[in-house]
């Protein structure tokens, strides 16, 4: 360090020579006052890590995730159990408790999980609002330290989040990997990295007329905020709005599905454990199942700040409505068609065989049942016939299943691990027999169904709920399967005679949230990228704007309003917009004797309203008219 200190040295040597100064004492004193601020800084960095290092806590794990639960199965419920199970299947649910049981084999994870009351709800509420009063004062180290827990939990339990969310919605775990482990952990490590940064105070520019004055736009917590979420990422759609929520210095209440109660219950436990061990109050976060008729006092409660719901159209007509009579803000996601676009350039064209690949991920994580899934795959003329001869063979020889029987695994031995996956099973069998139709109704119209097509009735796992991968092809966008969101392990593939038609047949449904774009000319590629209408958009890849926390939502048919990112945290918080005096001891607001209430003073015309009128022109002309630069048109 000392040689780059030597030319700034040299010159004060010069300068004060001429007063008798000891410049080798200078020299040593200002290497000793820079290493001193050097260490200084080091050593806030340390003590902040300090501040901020993840504490370790145990969740007690449920019975169903230890290695020797069995399970009880389907036969060997009691009856009033049997039929409420049966009930959900078709989707008439118990007022009073849940059945909840696996669906990639149906073994019973649990015959009473209570259903929540009116009363319940409220308490919940009001719970979370005397817990966020503290909390709103927390600061962002704490916060951050409380993330990093939740983090180092998270990653030393991957199997036990996997398995659970493999249970209740009866996906693999491969796919829960990517689904519900890597993006929440993205989105804890984004959020302590760059959510200080987010809700940080941001100064705005003024005007000449009010160069007085110093604007800023603080971010402050809006109080109780609510989730209602969905099944098909039970752990990460239920933590994702609770680690913004948590950040931005609120409490939430989260709904989650009926379908995933069981689960979503000890992803709350864990949530709460991180709370405690950080010595905050675990009623900061709150968990309520309840069914629609009890979910508007939720959703319409005065105390809710802000409403966060993923799910369908049909119910968020419903949500919204209910929301307006408190007039809560919400943020809405209602899933999508999301079109994949493939161009015939050559270098696509040569890249076929990798494209394929992102294209069966895209259409057959998590069976198709994933808002931003591939539901059109849009290929130009050059890439078509291409593209459906390498993904034939490879969707006629996906297997379906559950890997969760096989709990006897020796890790040291890759051999020993169970037959493997490609596909799990759907949530429920309640739309098998309108995707059969939909199938067979394009079919009718002109589509070709080269394999798939119908539900799979698994030969080990009579009570699961599975639906035959599927390839439907020359599929036309006036066919209602290229309408309508399928949430199925099914892949739809259209033509497009050009770019511009690609374009068209991407924007032709009702939906408009994700897309993929695949190409290697650049002009083809921004006219799709800007011509499509989405809120989302990736270019060679699926999906990748989630993985890096980039603002989330959608438009049109799929919703409005933004989670995820800096617009994610921003949303739930309070957009508190302050205008001060820049020097206020020099400069403030007076108001001119001319404008000042009562303007009338007198019966003379300098007094009489005439001259208020010509200052005020005179004022906004100043201030805010064109300057002598500016052309007149």
């Amino acid at each position: 360090m000392e040689h780059l200190l030597e030319p700034h040295i040299f010159c004060l040597q010069r300068l004060l020579a001429e007063v008798d100064v000891d410049c080798e004492s200078l020299k040593l004193g200002s290497i000793a006052a820079i290493v001193s601020v050097v260490a200084l800084y080091f050593g806030y960095i340390y003590l902040s890590s300090l501040a901020e290092s993840p504490v370790t806590f145990n969740v007690p794990l449920p019975e169903q995730l230890k290695p020797e639960w069995n399970g009880v199965n389907w036969e060997a419920l009691e009856e009033n159990d049997r039929k409420i199970a049966e009930g959900q299947i078709k989707g008439k649910w118990n007022t009073e408790r849940i059945v909840s049981y696996c669906p990639a084999d149906g073994r019973i994870l649990s015959t009473d999980t209570p259903l929540d009351t009116r009363e319940s709800v409220d308490s919940a509420v009001q719970d979370a609002k005397r817990a966020q009063a503290e909390w709103a004062q927390t600061t962002f180290t704490q916060r951050r330290k409380l993330l990093r827990t939740l983090l180092k939990y998270v990653l030393e339990h991957q199997d036990d989040i996997v398995t659970a969310c493999c249970l209740d919605s009866g996906k693999t775990k491969v796919d829960a990997s990517f689904g519900e482990i890597l993006v929440t952990a993205e989105k804890l490590k984004w959020t302590i990295d760059h959510g200080e940064k987010a809700l940080t105070t941001e100064n705005r520019p003024t005007n000449f007329l009010m160069m007085y004055k110093k604007n800023s736009v603080r971010y402050e917590p809006l109080g109780v905020v609510s989730a209602c979420v969905s099944w098909n990422y039970p752990f990460h759609n239920l933590i994702s709005p609770v680690i913004s929520a948590l950040f931005a210095g609120n409490s939430i209440v989260v709904k989650p599905s009926e379908q995933t109660a069981w689960c979503s219950a000890f992803f709350v436990d864990i949530i709460r454990g991180a709370l405690i061990s950080c010595g905050h109050s675990p009623d900061l976060v709150q968990i309520v199942v309840c069914l629609p008729q009890v979910a508007d006092t939720l959703t319409s409660h005065p105390d809710i700040s802000q409403l966060t719901f993923i799910g369908s159209r049909p119910v968020a007509h419903k949500v919204c409505e209910s929301a307006a009579k408190a007039l809560i803000p919400v943020t809405v996601e209602l899933g999508g068609k999301d079109p994949f676009v493939v161009l015939d350039d050559s270098k696509t064209v040569c890249d076929l065989a990798s494209i394929a690949s992102i294209l069966m991920r895209g259409v057959f994580q998590s069976a198709g049942q994933n808002c931003i899934g591939v539901e059109r795959v849009i290929a130009l003329p050059g890439t078509y016939d291409k593209l459906i001869d390498m993904v034939t063979p490879r969707i006629k020889a996906l297997t379906l299943g559950s890997i969760l029987l096989d709990t006897k695994i020796d890790r040291k031995d890759p051999r020993s691990a169970p037959f493997t996956p490609d596909v799990g099973a759907m949530i429920s069998p309640a739309n098998f027999v309108k995707l059969e139709s939909l199938i067979a109704e394009a079919v009718d119209q002109g589509a070709r169904l080269v394999c798939g097509g119908q539900a799979y009735k698994h030969p080990k796992h009579s009570h699961g709920h599975y639906f035959t991968p599927t390839l439907l092809i020359d599929v036309t966008p006036s066919m209602r399967i290229a309408q309508e969101e399928l949430f199925a392990p099914v892949m739809v593939v259209m033509r497009a005679s050009s770019v511009s038609d690609a374009i068209r047949i991407a924007n032709s449904t009702p939906y408009a949230l994700g897309a993929s774009v695949f190409g290697h000319n650049s002009r083809d590629v921004e006219t799709c990228v800007s011509g499509i209408k989405a809120g989302m958009v990736a270019v060679n890849d699926f999906g990748a704007f989630y993985a890096v926390q980039l603002p989330f939502g959608g438009v049109k048919g799929s919703g409005y309003g933004r989670f995820a990112g800096e617009e994610g945290l921003r949303a739930v918080s309070n957009l508190k917009a302050v205008c001060v005096d820049r020097f206020p001891r020099l400069v403030g607001t007076k108001i001119p004797p001319r404008v000042d209430y009562p303007i009338y003073k007198g019966e003379d015309k300098k007094n009489s309203g005439f001259g208020a009128w010509e200052m005020c022109k005179g004022v906004v002309e100043t201030g805010l008219g064109y300057s002598f630069t500016t052309p007149n048109n």
